[in-house]
């Protein structure tokens, strides 16, 4: 059986599949014609014929444009290459030799061209572009829908995802093949590359344990309730709240905890907070706590805790901490919880499971992880390294949410939206992994299940979001996901 997760390769993987699928007797004329093919479908199922320019690098990349060039003019298109400098390899000498269309120098003409089709370098490039490349670019990028960039736009680089210079061209689709490469999930070359199509020309390559958040990841361990089960043995998940006047966080997470299929959710609030949090809840429960020691017994009955939530950051939030620390529960730690160790991270560290999960935007990451972010390469590195460090496992927040797990393990979301910039929704990001995790998920797949589920419901309500409307549409994404099980 396939395996049905989608893999994330660095340009080296990508490299060693291309030369084993050469070893292995496919050449790599036969792969180039492959892969214009491939180009070539991806235009004509997008744009109305007419005249086009494909810009042609002197290697391969070069070659799979000349590839696209000759398709395209068979299909009716009105085609020229441009060409920077004569092609080199003998795969991109062949190709052009097949190509009988126009052929001429690179020049400022194809920024006036309907349609681009940039063929001139690929994922491995690893210099900035030449200063009449560089000015090109310049003139094209306020019109990325006219560019569809082959593998990724040329100046990106493709494990970086930045560009390698002061700009890289920009394209409103890029083509790839077999797989995805870090350019085209990471920030900015995500956006550098629009849409993605990833095109398949016959090629493998060995597992990795870097892959895009899908359901295909984690569909197969999530935890649909079974014909004979009851709220008990749902998971039983805590919720600490805040101060009276700090206390809508904790809620929201609870409410989503809830929604996600948690049998029996309890906040744990001060004395004080008592009445402001009593006057909101309904199906989720309520007790009073004022030491860490009664904390620690509540927790001690359950499987998984949320803290962090407009805690506070203070002595009594370090001390909850570490205290929820020495039970058997799972841990959610968020925001309040996470800024508290600021001054001494390895406290923390020193005291997490491989079961808990950290949920750090990049200013609370600096906060535990200074420094990590800068020097990494970029930041699936940076929340790997986290993850090892804190032997736990790491959500980097952002528009290319980064999961990591301390085996390794990473995937990469893909379907964040810009609805969930608003406040709280970190807030019910957490209760969704809690209330995965209580129901006996893993942590890792929880964290990448509640931070896809968390996407797809704000995509699913779109503009005018608030944090509270996401619990509530939990349920729909849920269904969809059932049917899939249903159908597969």
């Amino acid at each position: 059986m396939s395996d049905p997760r989608r893999h994330i390769l660095t340009v080296a993987q990508m490299t060693a599949a291309d030369a084993a699928a050469v070893a292995s007797g496919a050449p790599t004329s036969v792969l180039m014609e492959r892969a214009g093919e491939a180009v070539a479908e991806t235009v004509a199922a997008r744009f109305t014929p007419g005249p086009a320019v494909v810009l042609a690098g002197p290697g391969d990349n070069g070659g799979d444009g000349y590839v696209v060039a000759r398709l395209l003019k068979s299909r009716g298109w009105s085609v020229r290459v441009e060409a920077f400098g004569p092609p080199m390899t003998p795969s991109a000498i062949a190709a052009a030799a097949l190509w009988d269309g126009e052929t001429s120098p690179l020049s400022d003409h194809a920024a006036r061209s309907d349609l681009i089709i940039d063929a001139l370098f690929g994922a491995g490039l690893n210099r900035p572009l030449s200063v009449e490349l560089a000015r090109l670019a310049r003139r094209l990028e306020s019109k990325p829908e006219r560019m569809v960039a082959v593998d990724v736009p040329s100046g990106l680089s493709g494990d970086l995802a930045t560009p390698l210079g002061a700009v890289s061209f920009r394209a409103g689709v890029t083509v790839t093949f077999h797989r995805r490469k870090l350019a085209h999930v990471l920030q900015p070359g995500r956006s550098i590359c629009g849409e993605v199509v990833v095109k398949d020309i016959g090629l493998s390559s060995a597992p990795t344990d870097l892959f895009e958040n899908t359901p295909d990841l984690w569909l197969a361990g999530y935890p649909w309730p079974a014909v004979s089960v009851h709220k008990s043995t749902r998971g039983r998940l805590i919720v600490v709240s805040g101060e009276a006047w700090s206390t809508g966080a904790a809620r929201l997470a609870a409410r989503a905890a809830l929604r996600v299929g948690g049998g029996l959710v309890t906040m744990l609030s001060p004395p004080e907070a008592l009445m402001v949090n009593a006057a909101h809840l309904e199906a989720v429960m309520l007790r009073p706590f004022e030491t860490e020691l009664e904390l620690e017994a509540a927790a001690s009955a359950v499987e998984a805790v949320i803290i962090g939530p407009a805690a506070g950051i203070s002595e009594a939030t370090l001390s909850n901490v570490l205290a929820l620390a020495r039970t058997g529960a799972a841990l959610v730690v968020d925001a309040d919880a996470l800024s508290v160790f600021r001054d001494d991270p390895d406290e923390l560290f020193s005291v997490l499971d491989r079961d808990d999960v950290l949920t750090p935007h990049p200013g609370e990451f600096e906060r535990i992880f200074p420094g990590v972010l800068k020097r990494s390469p970029e930041r699936v590195s940076a929340a790997r390294d986290a993850a090892t460090r804190a032997q736990a496992v790491v959500v980097l927040k952002g528009p290319d949410t980064v999961i990591a797990a301390p085996d390794g393990r990473a995937a990469v979301n893909l379907n964040g939206t810009s609805w969930l910039a608003t406040a709280g929704s970190g807030d019910v990001l957490a209760g969704l992994i809690g209330g995965l995790i209580a129901q006996g998920m893993d942590s890792f797949e929880a964290a990448c299940a509640g931070v896809w589920i968390h996407a797809a419901c704000a995509e699913e309500f779109g503009p005018g979001l608030i944090s509270e409307d996401l619990p509530d549409l939990v349920p729909m994404v849920l269904k969809h996901l059932q049917g899939r099980v249903a159908r597969a």
